[in-house]
């Protein structure tokens, strides 16, 4: 089977935040499962390097688009890597490639009568002399009449039109616009609505997306789709192919998401592969995101591939709640976010990637708290996992030169790691990954009482073969939980694979050989709780 995983494009004019990694982690714990279970699998992603907020961060700074979206991609790069994502292409929107396909697919769609011409009233400021795309342009949302974008509010999730808010005046400059008429270039949505319902309907039969892309894009469908505008007055991005319309940019909700195509096209122009096995009928595909970008992946996306004709639509909708802080919503104007370039200077990637899945908002808002973060990892990390292969191999050094004995695994044993591999790849696939590490570490409990229960520091004086027994045994469900842990937690997994000598590259219950141990280190380091206040101390004062 082919599995295509596409993970949001952030935009290339910040640093990366935990609410980024949040909603993003789950499409590599996805591509290294599926990997392990030997499927073909192409994980792709990007930066995004096109949108207004870029040029708006430029002209702040008064550099270049370029230096802005130069600075971020390269930081992006960085903290995806230390982070343990293993993006198969991780590209970037503004490179001649991605711009020469997204004009392919703009003229296809043309050819096609999917995108045509017309003339419209737009927000212009007088005191910028440009016209403002809808980003440019801030104002009150007329539904839910919160602060709100001119292309979709954040609060009611409506999506906008610049011409719709009240009170609006321009981003950069903050007079309030005036209008004036252009032509530009329309996207035929409207036409692919009965399509579209039919897919949303399928997908939420089969129980294929999270609740909140059914409900998001049947409130879409229901309201009507509405064709949108593909061409705007942009000063970076890529030309509209037309004669006469050169100056004017494809708009960036149809030249982002046409990224996923661009990235895997690039996968296969650098490792000459073919990249079609992962656009036909007979391919699963997920598409990692936060709540925000939901109409994006689920109805325009869509809609991009069914008036190309081609396959999958996307068939798994992976579009996580928001992630709030210290109770509060995540605020970058306010610098009321945890960054992810400073958060990897003084904690384990694996203790981040263990709290932002355990406590993930799949179904709901989930919220960091510096207290959970280093609770859960001196508790859960530390004191369950890290404290069963401490005491269990170090019992082993110990008392039996550090040889692992060998015997035949008890049956009841072999049968609970046997069922974990097949429930936690259920959950992996269903995009349960919260519910999949919680049995993860309902085993590494079970584990951690098996010893106590067991008690080898007696048996080894009373009766040696029982004790070398119950050791065999917490080695191999000690070697299975790192195993099962390597899409969630790949670093300490490999920890353990480098100290049991085992090799198991599939999706697999794992046998250890009769080895001996060495170099055998905590897996964890405790965190002092003293921390918790710095981090908060810290917390404030960086907030605006």
């Amino acid at each position: 089977m082919s599995i295509f995983i596409g993970g949001a494009w952030a935009y290339a004019n910040g640093s990366l935040h935990l609410g980024h990694i949040s909603s993003l982690l789950p499409g590599d714990i996805l591509a290294r499962y599926y990997r392990l279970k030997g499927e073909q699998v192409l994980y792709v992603s990007g930066s995004d390097c096109n949108g207004t907020p870029i040029t708006i961060r430029a002209k702040q700074e008064g550099v270049l688009p370029k230096v802005i979206t130069d600075r971020y991609h390269q930081e992006f790069v960085d903290c995806f890597s230390r982070l343990g994502f293993t993006y198969d292409t991780y590209t970037r929107t503004d490179t001649d490639h991605h711009h020469k396909i997204v004009q392919e697919i703009f003229l296809q769609l043309l050819d096609k009568g999917l995108i045509y011409k017309k003339e419209i009233e737009q927000n212009y400021c007088e005191n910028c002399s440009q016209f403002l795309p809808e980003r440019y342009v801030e104002g009150i949302c007329p539904v839910c009449k919160e602060p709100s974008r001119g292309d979709q509010c954040d609060h009611c999730s409506t999506i906008l039109e610049p011409l719709e808010l009240l009170n609006s005046r321009c981003k950069i400059c903050g007079h309030p616009p005036t209008t004036r008429f252009t032509e530009h270039f329309y996207f035929s949505l409207s036409s692919l609505q009965d399509q579209l319902e039919n897919y949303v309907q399928h997908a939420e039969n089969n129980k294929l997306w999270r609740d909140n892309a059914i409900s998001l894009s049947k409130r879409y469908l229901k309201e009507g789709l509405q064709d949108r505008a593909v061409s705007r007055d942009l000063p970076i991005g890529v030309s509209v192919p037309v004669a006469g319309f050169e100056e004017k940019k494809i708009y960036v909700w149809i030249e982002a998401v046409s990224g996923y195509y661009t990235a895997s096209k690039l996968w296969a122009k650098e490792t000459g592969k073919d990249d079609t096995q992962f656009w036909n009928s007979k391919t699963e595909s997920y598409y990692i995101h936060g709540k925000d970008n939901i109409p994006f992946h689920s109805i325009i996306w869509p809609g991009i591939l069914a008036g190309l004709g081609k396959e999958p639509l996307p068939t798994h909708i992976v579009s996580n709640e928001y992630l709030t802080l210290e109770k509060k919503k995540l605020s970058t104007s306010r610098n009321w976010a945890v960054w992810v370039p400073d958060i990897l200077e003084r904690y384990d990637p694996d203790s981040i990637r263990y709290f932002l899945t355990i406590n993930a908002p799949e179904s709901r808002d989930a919220d960091f708290s510096w207290k959970e973060f280093i609770y859960s990892h001196n508790s859960e990390l530390l004191g369950a996992y890290g404290n069963l292969v401490n005491r269990t191999l170090k019992f082993i050094t110990k008392s039996f030169d550090g040889i692992i004995p060998e015997k035949a695994i008890s049956p009841i044993i072999q049968d609970k790691v046997e069922s974990l591999y097949e429930e936690t790849g259920r959950l992996i696939e269903t995009a349960s990954f919260k519910q999949a590490l919680e049995k993860v570490f309902g085993l590494v409990r079970f584990s951690n009482k098996y010893f106590d229960e067991q008690q080898p520091w007696k048996q080894v004086k009373e009766d040696s073969e029982s004790c070398e027994q119950t050791l065999a045994n917490c080695v191999y469900l000690i070697a299975n939980v790192a195993h099962i842990l390597t899409p969630f937690l790949p670093f300490s997994s490999e920890k353990v694979k480098k100290i049991l000598n085992t090799s198991e590259t599939n999706w697999k219950p794992v046998l250890v050989k009769p080895i001996v141990l060495l170099n055998v280190e905590p897996l964890f380091e405790r965190i002092d709780p003293t921390r918790i206040a710095e981090e908060l101390e810290r917390l404030q004062k960086q907030t605006v």
